[in-house]
């Protein structure tokens, strides 16, 4: 079963340019993070019912962000 997720816009007209090169989602299933190519993370909220909204957007890195992982307790 395939479900649709729709687009967010929250940069008004113009979004910083963000190809995704990673994605993870935290152990409870409520945050996405994604990589770009152009060195930004994005963490993004996830609700039950699969809505996504921004939550920050970070910037920084000098190259791609090509991996993801989370760090131990």
């Amino acid at each position: 079963m395939k479900t649709l997720v729709p687009a967010v816009a929250v940069w008004g007209k113009t979004a910083p340019s963000h190809s995704i090169t990673a994605v993870m989602i935290t152990d409870d299933q409520q945050t996405i993070v994604t990589g770009s190519q152009e060195g930004q993370i994005c963490l993004w909220d996830l609700s039950s019912d699969l809505q996504i909204s921004s939550k920050e957007i970070l910037f920084g890195h000098t190259a791609s962000v090509t991996c993801l992982a989370k760090a131990r307790e």
